[in-house]
């Protein structure tokens, strides 16, 4: 019996010239368009392949599962301040409690007392604790985050992302996400 796999299901993992991820978190993946159009345009190589392939009248090809670009991106040293970085920073815990359910982020020193929304100054934090803390600095309501905060490096971000893996992996991809892990003897 075969059974049948939608396309959208099977991304291809996109790697840099030097064979590591364009970015871990979110993972860099390209749907199978995209793949097979930058093999087109002669901007990749492809590395692996799954098993079902997309065909024409003329023209059958096997979908990437693994595509190297062929000239290499500097990535940014750091990453963007964005929500899900600041989590990531934080290892999706509430820097007050250790709580990891409904979280949001807190200025450390209140956007009313002249805080900035900057790397430097915003925690994640569970709704209980930012609302408990208020506008009120870490002394005035004896709230201080576990780690302070800080501007992450990319490897700082991709570091704590091997904590939470991506909910699909293809088996093709292992090789090229967790290179730099220390092996088990």
């Amino acid at each position: 019996m075969t059974i049948a796999v939608s396309p959208q299901s099977l991304p291809a993992l996109v790697l840099n010239a030097d064979y590591r991820p364009l970015s871990y978190y979110p993972l860099s993946l390209w749907s199978w368009q995209d793949a097979i159009k930058a093999v087109f345009l002669d901007r990749v190589h492809i590395i692996a392949e799954y098993e079902q392939a997309v065909s024409s009248p003329s023209f059958s090809m096997k979908l990437p599962s693994v595509v190297c670009l062929k000239s290499y991106v500097q990535p940014s040293r750091f990453p963007a301040f964005t929500r899900f970085n600041v989590f990531l920073r934080d290892k999706f815990e509430c820097q007050y409690c250790g709580d990891e359910d409904d979280l949001t982020f807190d200025h450390v020193t209140p956007r009313a007392k002249g805080g900035q929304t900057t790397w430097e100054n915003v925690v994640t934090a569970c709704a209980p604790c930012n609302l408990r803390k208020g506008s009120k600095l870490p002394k005035q309501a004896g709230m201080f985050p576990h780690q302070k905060p800080y501007r992450p490096t990319v490897q700082d971000l991709h570091n704590n992302g091997r904590h939470f893996p991506p909910n699909y992996l293809h088996e093709s991809w292992v090789d090229y996400l967790y290179w730099d892990t220390e092996l088990q003897p």
